[in-house]
């Protein structure tokens, strides 16, 4: 999808001869013709610098097509509000979006972002579940751009001096952490448990590996209230009622649950990669021995949410095929292995996982890639930020023994619907 100067040149040559020149006739303030200019890429804080150099590539080769970066707040949620804002104003200020994943339908249901051509972007070369997250209403809304799936990481060197594997199941985890963990002072297993964005993955992830499901029809129908979905939610109030899942726990965010892990306090942890390779840093009170594995399920392998970011088009840009190239370039396979080997974010890219080059310097890839595959979309919804504060505050309350699991399931059904119904 790259242009050189000389095909550039080629084209506007082309483009003189039809027409007679490329603005005639423009009204001003027109977007251009073939759609093309400058464009502005809008993402969260870029926390490892890789970004700066990959745009730098793109506007080596694309004099007239220049990206500027602009660099949201780091917290997801801050990100959010300032595009939401931008958006709702009607302005162009953003052309490209790099949004969460679970922002592409509501982004799409409010028409704030353009629909895209299938057959621009390499889809059959992704990991299949990623383009489950870029779709509404059966058309494509973005393209993903990176993944994430949460892994189990573990005290290998713990569990090799009991004669232990890793655990596949609930059961197993459960008796480890009960048993094991104090034996060596450690705390038996954490997550995300405050009520955050991090809660809602949590719930959604036990929920999904026991079976159940949240909503269904893209948020038209209330799926939660199941057996499947209070045995999710009852493994981990019943967690935080016996001991296995400290009190601390929920207090964790991602950073408290890793820094507790890599201190040396847990046995078990449910965290993204990133967790994992800064675990195993040569600086880590942990460094070599940690390991990764799928999240367990009641009777095997359980079900990731899917985490990562999509690449979106302002419904209003003013350069949709600069907009959409741009996207093509960041989504391209030597792109996409720059932002695994420059930014430590898992790529998109399904021949990444299994090159033996970046297995070796990123051993869980194939553990990520097994996770990704078996992994679900977070609950689909036009409402998707009022969706997630209900899951939050409901199943918080069930943590903390204000009510249990059943009551907290039907709770979890009735407020909703009333969400879907609106």
């Amino acid at each position: 999808m790259r242009w050189t100067r000389a095909a550039g040149r080629g084209l506007l040559v082309l483009v003189v001869l039809l027409t007679g020149h490329a603005s005639a006739g423009a009204r001003a303030g027109e977007p251009p013709a073939d759609g093309r200019g400058p464009v502005t890429l809008a993402t969260a804080g870029d926390l490892t610098g890789y970004l700066g150099p990959l745009l730098e590539g793109w506007n080596r080769t694309h004099p007239g097509e220049r990206v500027t970066l602009v660099e949201l707040p780091d917290s997801a949620d801050e990100t959010r509000a300032q595009m939401t804002t931008d958006l709702r104003s009607g302005r162009s200020r953003f052309d490209v979006l790099n949004i969460d994943v679970n922002w592409t339908t509501e982004f799409a249901a409010a028409g704030w972002i353009r629909p895209l051509s299938r057959d621009r972007f390499p889809l059959k070369s992704f990991l299949p579940p990623v383009v489950g997250t870029a779709t509404y209403a059966g058309r494509l809304y973005a393209v993903p751009y990176v993944t994430n799936a949460g892994l189990l990481l573990y005290r290998k060197d713990v569990l090799a001096k009991e004669g232990l594997p890793p655990p596949r199941t609930w059961a197993e985890l459960e008796r480890d952490a009960r048993t094991v963990a104090p034996r060596y002072g450690l705390d038996g297993y954490a997550g995300q448990l405050l009520p955050y964005e991090g809660l809602t993955v949590n719930a959604a992830e036990a929920v999904y590996s026991a079976g159940g499901s949240i909503l269904g029809d893209e948020g038209e129908r209330v799926t939660v209230d199941s057996s499947a979905a209070r045995q999710g939610i009852d493994f981990l109030v019943r967690g935080v009622r016996e001991g296995w899942i400290p009190k601390r726990a929920l207090t964790y965010k991602e950073e408290e649950s890793r820094q507790a892990f890599q201190d040396g306090g847990l046995l078990f942890l449910r965290n993204w990669p990133y967790a994992f390779v800064a675990a195993s840093a040569p600086d880590s009170p942990v460094a070599g021995k940690v390991g990764a594995v799928p999240l367990p399920g009641p009777d095997g392998p359980g079900t990731s949410v899917l985490g990562g970011s999509n690449l979106a088009v302002n419904a209003r840009t003013r350069h949709p095929d600069s907009a959409a190239r741009l996207i093509a370039y960041l989504t391209s396979e030597p792109v996409q292995r720059q932002v695994l080997t420059r930014g430590a974010l898992p790529p998109v890219r399904a021949s990444l996982y299994t090159d033996p080059a970046l297995v070796r310097r990123f051993p869980y890839l194939p553990t990520l890639r097994a996770g990704v595959l078996a992994a679900a979309p977070r609950p689909k919804s036009p409402h998707y930020d009022q969706v997630s504060l209900v899951v939050q505050a409901v199943v918080h309350d069930a943590l903390t023994g204000q009510q249990d699991s059943a009551a907290a399931v039907r709770r979890l059904a009735r407020e909703l619907a009333a969400i879907s119904a609106r």
